[in-house]
């Protein structure tokens, strides 16, 4: 299992536009092979932002790597920096490999 994830930093009173923005794009996520699920992830407002997170988890880091090269990956990511008013900063990428997995019954 490999998972990305990736930390945005949201202005305050932007968080609906944020949302708007995610659960309106298509993703193309479920078509690509080595997909496993992915989660937009809302956390605590602190020091001026509310913190989101994206997590993506994958069969592989190879499945990662080849979706990053894909024609979906730039479909998907077309016209990002055009919300820039939504951030403060960049998003921060964060890249996993599971060590120990633990599923429910």
């Amino acid at each position: 299992m490999f998972l990305t994830m990736n930390r945005f930093k949201v202005r305050p009173g932007q968080e609906a536009a944020f949302e708007a923005v995610w659960t309106g794009r298509d993703s193309h996520l479920p078509a690509v092979k080595g997909f496993v699920a992915f989660h937009l992830m809302k956390g605590p407002e602190k020091d001026g932002y509310r913190l989101y997170a994206s997590h993506t988890m994958w069969e592989s880091e190879a499945a990662f790597a080849d979706w990053t090269r894909s024609e979906a990956f730039r479909a998907a990511h077309r016209g990002a920096g055009a919300k820039a008013e939504l951030y403060l900063g960049p998003p921060e990428l964060e890249i996993f490999e599971a060590v120990q997995t633990i599923a429910a019954g």
